[in-house]
């Protein structure tokens, strides 16, 4: 099942909950002159999120389809909705570079590091994070105008869960990142040098609402919240790594 949901003034979002892998996963829609969907999620789940975005505006008004790197669940259908909506892919200059320039079916925005743009009232800015959450094309979306980090596979948590939450998100991802070792899902984010640099910079931006992809948007001290990640995911990989 496909849900809707709004958590902040023009901002929704979409929720598939698959039961066999306990996970959700999520796409955000921006409402505005030129709206925006941020992740695509899978092939399989195209005509669902679709009708999902239907119920608020019409699939074919989109003008951006934006991720933070090239994954199945965060641009997958990409095709799919730039044929649905004369939209462009909006995505890192290094994903356009490697993949996305020459996967889509239509036009591509390559985001440079730090860059802002407008899609009406809504300013956004895009910081370019290697390897955080993974992928040496990654990074983030932020919305400048609400306040929302839009943070893909940060703050990851398992389980059928509220669209958004107050409570901390930072014990569950590292439940999930423990329950992961010795398994095809292990280093899940890549501890590097410059973890903790990246994070700190997305908590500089002191974010009210961080919007992750897998689970609760977390409402609060969004800075707080990606310090504390920052730290919990020293220990649980930092050491790991300096030792491998």
């Amino acid at each position: 099942m496909t849900t809707i949901t709004a958590i902040a003034p023009d901002v929704f979002s979409i929720c598939t909950f698959v039961e066999q892998a306990d996970l959700q996963f999520r796409q955000f829609l921006i409402l505005d002159d030129e709206p925006l969907l941020y992740h695509t999620g899978t092939r399989r789940m195209f005509e669902r999120v679709r009708d999902a975005v239907g119920e608020v505006i019409d699939p074919k008004s989109l003008r951006w389809i934006a991720f933070s790197h090239f994954e199945a669940d965060e641009c997958g259908a990409l095709n799919y909705w730039l044929q649905e909506a004369p939209a462009q892919a909006a995505c890192s200059a290094n994903g356009a570079l490697v993949s996305v320039a020459d996967f889509a079916f239509g036009k591509v925005r390559e985001l440079g590091d730090g860059e802002r743009f407008s899609i009406g009232s809504h300013r956004l800015r895009f910081l370019a994070t290697p390897h955080l959450p993974h992928g040496w094309d990654a990074g983030h979306l932020y919305d400048e105008t609400s306040g929302i980090l839009f943070c893909s596979d940060l703050l990851h948590q398992v389980g059928d869960v509220a669209a958004t939450t107050t409570e901390s998100c930072v014990a569950p991802m590292r439940a999930m990142l423990e329950s992961s070792r010795d398994t095809r899902a292990d280093w899940y984010v890549p501890w590097t040098p410059q973890t903790r640099a990246r994070l700190e910079r997305l908590a500089a931006l002191q974010p009210r609402l961080c919007a992750t992809m897998h689970g609760s948007a977390y409402v609060g001290d969004g800075a707080a919240e990606l310090r504390a990640l920052a730290t919990m995911l020293e220990e649980v990989y930092g050491a790991g790594q300096r030792d491998a």
